[in-house]
């Protein structure tokens, strides 16, 4: 039986805590460690409980939630799930500096509702918070980038002129991720030049309403365009496009992009799978795809049968050598032909860009 994940919530206002506390309890998964009205105090029970995660407002008295996560992540390192009223608006700069102190995700505040939309928003916090969990955190995130650049020079494709060839013909990179990928996929687009030659065409699971502000801070961390992809848009290069919230992004027979409704019976909406199917049918081989960490098993199968078309697949591999959930089921169905650490995946997109 899978343990039980000990959690701490920071969080100053009463009625919040308190919708809160009961979306927790209610689960079988999780373990309410402890509480905290600051950082102040968060600090002193995250010391004494150690949870596997903490969830915390942002904006609190005597220590918010930046300051927290700063401080945690140079103390004693742990997935962090940032939980506020921003998420969903205009607050990209605290998006921003949140992610970048080390903080895995975001989610928004609960609100009261019905009993239907109390049951979705436990499932998708514990879910998150089942995610967070099994990540491995680093203790210092802004040391990544100054890996990305010292590895540049390694050589990923190798000198056989199969690969080579089979890279020289890539007209478009997609990229899927799930939730607690944010810093990644951030990292990953800010080191591509703003010439990157290729569309880069992306599915995210992420919290609903949180789309919109994701794509403005990319937009101001990267080089490139970003934007959510339009009904009937043609990609191209230069561009990172999203799927939108709540439906399927594919290519039609002319390759522009069209949504899809998902069914009652679909557990991922946008599917990674479904995008990655769409993309194989529409490019076969000219198509090199990434899938990042992260539990459940969408993207799976869509890697697959990029690999059976003759596309490049690379699959994220976690620090210190496990695989799980998406990126250990694509492996089981050998549809990885390249796992690489995050540090390695921006010199690798380079490399088939300049094949």
């Amino acid at each position: 039986m899978t343990s039980r994940k000990k959690v701490v919530l920071v969080e100053d206002s009463p009625i919040a805590l308190e919708i809160l506390q009961q979306l927790l309890k209610s689960s079988p998964e999780v373990d309410l460690v402890g509480t905290a009205r600051d950082g102040v105090e968060g600090l002193e029970v995250i010391s004494r409980t150690q949870p596997d995660v903490v969830c915390t407002d942002l904006f609190m008295e005597n220590m918010d939630g930046l300051e927290l996560t700063q401080r945690v992540m140079a103390e004693s390192p742990r997935p962090i799930l940032v939980i506020s009223n921003f998420v969903g608006k205009k607050d990209v700069e605290n998006i921003f500096r949140l992610l970048q102190a080390g903080a895995l995700d975001v989610f928004p505040k609960p609100i009261t509702g019905s009993p239907t939309d109390y049951a979705k928003v436990r499932d998708e916090l514990i879910t998150k918070i089942r995610i967070l969990a099994s990540m491995k955190v680093d203790a210092n995130p802004q040391k990544l980038s100054a890996a990305i650049e010292s590895s540049t020079s390694s050589s990923f494709l190798g000198t056989n002129p199969q690969v080579t060839n089979i890279a020289s013909s890539v007209q478009v990179i997609a990229i899927g991720a799930s939730t607690s990928s944010l810093q990644t996929i951030q990292k990953i687009l800010k080191q591509l030049p703003q010439n990157f030659s290729l569309p880069i065409i992306c599915t995210l699971h992420i919290s609903g309403g949180s789309l919109p502000e994701l794509v403005n801070w990319l937009r101001c961390e990267c080089h490139l365009k970003v934007k959510i992809a339009e009904l009937g848009e043609t990609p191209t290069p230069r561009t990172v496009y999203f799927a939108p919230e709540n439906s399927h992004l594919e290519l039609d027979v002319q390759g522009k992009f069209t949504y899809v409704r998902a069914t009652v019976t679909e557990k991922y909406c946008p599917s990674i799978t479904v995008m990655f199917k769409s993309l194989a049918k529409y490019y076969g081989r000219a198509i090199a795809a990434v899938l990042l960490s992260g539990l459940g098993s969408d993207g799976a199968e869509g890697l697959q049968a990029i690999s059976q078309a003759g596309g490049i697949t690379i699959a994220q591999h976690e620090t210190g050598g496990g695989l799980f959930g998406m990126v250990k089921q694509a492996n089981s169905l050998n549809a990885v032909q390249h796992m690489l650490g995050i540090e390695e995946i921006t010199p690798f997109l380079l490399q088939i860009v300049s094949s």
